[in-house]
């Protein structure tokens, strides 16, 4: 089985996000880069299917060359080898639009991707590359089972969970439950070095959309205690200064 990972570069989860340029452009200076969560339960998945199946994993990142200690990481935790278009990753059509590209030249039997990345939470690439490559895809994957053929995934629903099958090919975005995250050990760090890497030129597309500007969510307001007794009270709170009832 040849399996295809799509990886995102994002910050880390405990950084500070500022902006410059009056708040045009995100600011990276002094930000640590990761594999993107969601990606790195797909990778962890990829591996062990891969595994289990006499399979390869390929990673893709759509980015420029400072991703690459990023792709590295994901060569250590198991992926075989690894392509990276260079292109600053500008929107989910530009980024799908690249892998595309990609997997009409090598084909694949399974493309695994996150259910969002963590930075823009757009959620958009998984779908796109579905409708770009004419082949099934399902988002916020839970579960995933591959036999003969077949894709079984499983997703959580308004009261339930609900059970999909799919053939292979397929276009599956991957969340919490799918795999363990796998750390790389040293022998994988080791390995990483040496595994190839290709860098592709991006295909000429132009992105849909653009940033004009960003914008720091406010800041938390003041905690207000009610005493449990004073129903009144709470009941004004809520309705005059939250406003939800």
């Amino acid at each position: 089985m040849r399996i295809l990972v799509c990886i995102s570069n994002v910050p880390d989860t405990t950084a500070k996000i500022t902006f410059t340029q009056a708040d045009t452009e995100f600011n990276s200076a002094g930000i640590q880069y990761i594999i993107n969560p969601y990606d790195e339960i797909a990778l962890s998945k990829a591996v062990d299917l891969a595994t289990s199946t006499s399979g390869s994993v390929t990673v893709i990142n759509v980015g420029d060359s400072s991703t690459e200690p990023t792709i590295r990481k994901a060569l250590a935790i198991g992926a075989d080898n690894a392509v990276r278009v260079d292109a600053a990753a500008s929107d989910a059509w530009f980024v799908a639009n690249q892998i595309a590209a990609y997997v009409k030249e090598n084909s694949f039997d399974l493309i695994l991707t996150g259910r969002e990345s963590i930075d823009y939470n757009g959620a958009q690439v998984t779908a796109m590359l579905g409708e770009l490559l004419h082949i099934p895809s399902v988002s916020i994957a839970k579960g995933l089972k591959v036999e003969n053929g077949q894709a079984q995934i499983d997703r959580e629903i308004e009261g339930g969970k609900e059970v999909l099958t799919a053939s292979l090919p397929v276009v599956i975005g991957t969340a919490e439950g799918v795999a363990e995250v796998k750390i790389p050990n040293m022998r994988g760090i080791m390995a990483a070095r040496t595994k190839p890497l290709e860098v592709r030129t991006a295909i000429a597309i132009e992105p849909l959309t653009k940033i004009t500007s960003y914008r720091s969510p406010a800041p938390r307001g003041a905690v207000k205690l009610v005493d449990e007794s004073d129903i009144n009270g709470l009941v004004d709170l809520l309705h005059n200064e939250a406003k939800v009832i």
